[in-house]
């Protein structure tokens, strides 16, 4: 059953490629959603798919690419409305 999250990023993760390789990761685990930079600094995912694929998505985002710094990961469940037929960046 499709399940989706709510994520936020916190630290250095924007100018280190975070949303790239963020998508780069939701496309090899078949999810559908988009990943994008906020105005304070953090990085906000939507993600739909299966459980299992989500919580792999989470474990990554504790570390992110290279040269993020992450210092915190906020996980909730969301009420997308929204049909992703891909993940995208925004």
């Amino acid at each position: 059953m499709s399940e989706c999250l709510h994520i936020i990023v916190k630290g250095r993760v924007q100018g280190v490629y975070f949303r790239a390789y963020t998508q780069k990761q939701a496309v090899k685990l078949n999810l559908n959603g988009y990943a994008r930079n906020l105005a304070n600094g953090d990085v906000e995912i939507i993600a739909r798919g299966e459980h299992a694929d989500l919580q792999q998505l989470v474990a990554w985002c504790h570390k992110g690419p290279l040269l993020a710094k992450v210092s915190e990961v906020m996980v909730s469940d969301h009420d997308a409305d929204q049909v992703f037929s891909e993940f995208e960046i925004r």
